[in-house]
């Protein structure tokens, strides 16, 4: 398979774009990263084809049904893999909301605040107007971010009957 490279947003160290099934591979490393599984949840996908599957199911969908999804992030000097950013839509949510994940490696690096940004701003140009963001209650450093983005806390929310309780957070976005 040739590598599609739909570039969705760049930034000064970063580009987003399109996931492919070429990412298989990544999207397996960073779903079984403990921190992923903790604060995000177990996928289980312990397979490349199982996260292969994943990203159809996925980010894949939700681009082709709602225009917007999560995007690799890429570090522009090199092309390497750091994680996903973007704009997710739940079915158990009102508003879209912004979604990341960033191998242990890149973390503490200003990658999620630099994605984030963007990932904001083209909400806003995508003509959304209220954006959410999800957070495990116990992941301060999720929260910080989501703070620093502009996000405030509304309330604690079960998404699902067999899912614990998560913080939902929104901001109003600018035209």
């Amino acid at each position: 398979m040739i590598p599609v490279m739909t570039e969705i947003l760049t930034t000064d160290r970063l580009r987003l774009r399109l996931v492919t099934e070429d990412d298989a591979p990544f999207y397996l490393a960073l779903a079984n990263d403990p921190a992923f599984i903790e604060h995000i949840g177990d996928r289980k996908l312990r397979t490349v084809d199982a996260a292969l599957r994943g990203l159809r199911e996925g980010p894949i969908a939700m681009q082709a049904r709602h225009g917007h999804s999560l995007y690799l992030v890429e570090r522009l000097e090199d092309g390497a893999p750091l994680g996903l950013s973007g704009l997710v839509k739940r079915d158990t949510l009102e508003y879209v909301d912004i979604g990341y994940a960033f191998m242990p490696e890149h973390r503490g690096r200003g990658y999620a605040f630099e994605a984030g940004q963007a990932v904001v701003r083209h909400a806003a140009a995508l003509g959304i107007r209220k954006l959410a963001a999800i957070a495990s209650p116990a992941n301060t450093a999720s929260i910080a971010l989501l703070q620093r983005l502009g996000l405030r806390f509304e309330r604690r929310a079960s998404l699902a009957p067999d899912q614990p309780p998560v913080n939902v957070y929104l901001a109003e976005l600018d035209g």
